[in-house]
């Protein structure tokens, strides 16, 4: 890979790949005919006018591009072209990757050995301590943890991996956190980790962009761990992508009466490694692939979600984290952010109402369906 290339060229490429119309495929299109994103815009308004498009192709303006160069140097991130010596070798031979990115923090470490952990958002507590568990445990095998910032799953695999290398990958620009209780943990990320994004700098997530953001997940990892997920998830797209790109996909398996184990369940199902631990994944791993890890890490507190500001939503919070298999109150009370007398008594409460049981060991779950 080249060390850089010149700032007109950048600019270029960013009018190029800002254009509405223009994605990566057609971006690469462009490139492989003209060589260099300047000839390629100088070449696009003759192109424009023999095209059959019902609306030409405009591209943003030169000092529109300066503006966002400058504004993501002002927020301390950085620009980083396809072919630069920091861009992240394993998606650059990805088909048609992302012509540019745009990266908070260290960025040596989106070329470290990965792997992607991603989940449901509405993750059971269960879940969500084996998400930062495996993460955890996959960085003290020297692996950098890669995922998407959202709650549930993905940020306890964040959490896992303070110490050891996570990259959040963004759907929206770099500097738009979300969700937006996610900030401290965003900036947790950068100061030793990355984050990651090839919107432009103040995009704001939407629907559309989310699966960008997913192949980016999987393009920079060697496979993908799906902790829980729904069968209309976007995890199982990230895993999807994983497929296609020739990675590894990890499952881990759940009970067939939750919901979220549908997915992890039906990949296994059709040929994923099942996974129970991150010795599962470190076996399908070729040793050299492992570097060993920069710091050790030991388990530090996580700094729980604020607690809920009544009774009846700390009842819908705890039905919201909880699924068939037992959970420990204490786990509850951790992730909940509540007093344990709080807890005790939402908890009290579903047990006579039907929706919650009590298992040997301080644990409960749902009530199964009658």
């Amino acid at each position: 890979m080249n060390a850089s290339i010149s700032d007109a060229e950048l600019l270029a490429r960013l009018r190029l790949i800002r254009a509405g119309a223009i994605g990566s495929v057609t971006f690469w299109a462009l490139m492989q005919r003209f060589g260099t994103a300047r000839a390629a815009v100088e070449a696009l308004p003759s192109l424009s006018e023999k095209s059959t498009r019902t609306r030409p192709i405009v591209l943003p303006s030169l000092k529109d591009m300066e503006r966002e160069r400058d504004a993501v140097a002002k927020y301390g991130a950085r620009l980083i072209a396809h072919g630069e010596a920091d861009y992240p070798e394993a998606l650059a031979s990805l088909d048609a990757p992302p012509p540019l990115l745009t990266v908070m923090g260290n960025v040596s470490i989106l070329n470290r050995a990965t792997i992607a952990v991603v989940g449901a958002r509405n993750a059971s507590a269960i879940g969500q301590r084996f998400a930062r568990d495996i993460a955890r445990d996959l960085g003290v095998a020297g692996i950098a943890i890669a995922s998407g910032l959202a709650r549930g799953i993905d940020t306890a695999a964040h959490k896992g991996s303070l110490k050891t290398g996570t990259i959040a990958v963004m759907a929206g620009g770099i500097d738009v956190i979300y969700p937006p209780e996610n900030d401290g943990l965003y900036r947790e990320i950068v100061a030793e980790g990355a984050a990651v994004s090839e919107m432009p700098f103040g995009q704001q997530p939407t629907a559309q962009l989310f699966p960008r953001r997913n192949r980016i997940i999987s393009g920079l990892a060697r496979g993908v761990v799906v902790v829980e997920a729904t069968l209309n998830s976007g995890s199982l797209i990230t895993a999807r992508l994983a497929g296609e790109q020739g990675r590894d996909v990890f499952a881990v398996p759940g009970s067939p009466l939750d919901p979220r184990a549908r997915g992890p369940n039906g990949l296994i199902r059709d040929g994923a490694i099942l996974t129970e631990s991150a010795e599962d994944v470190l076996a399908h791993l070729t040793p050299h692939a492992i570097s060993p890890p920069r710091i050790m890490v030991t388990e530090r507190p996580e700094t729980p979600p604020p607690a809920p500001q009544n009774t009846d939503a700390l009842q819908a919070e705890i039905l919201r984290r909880l699924g068939p298999a037992p959970v420990e109150i204490d786990e509850l009370v951790r992730l909940l952010g509540a007093s344990s007398a709080e807890v005790s008594t939402a908890l009290l409460d579903l047990e006579f109402a039907g929706q919650l049981t009590r298992h040997p060991g301080q644990k409960v779950s749902l009530a199964a369906p009658r």
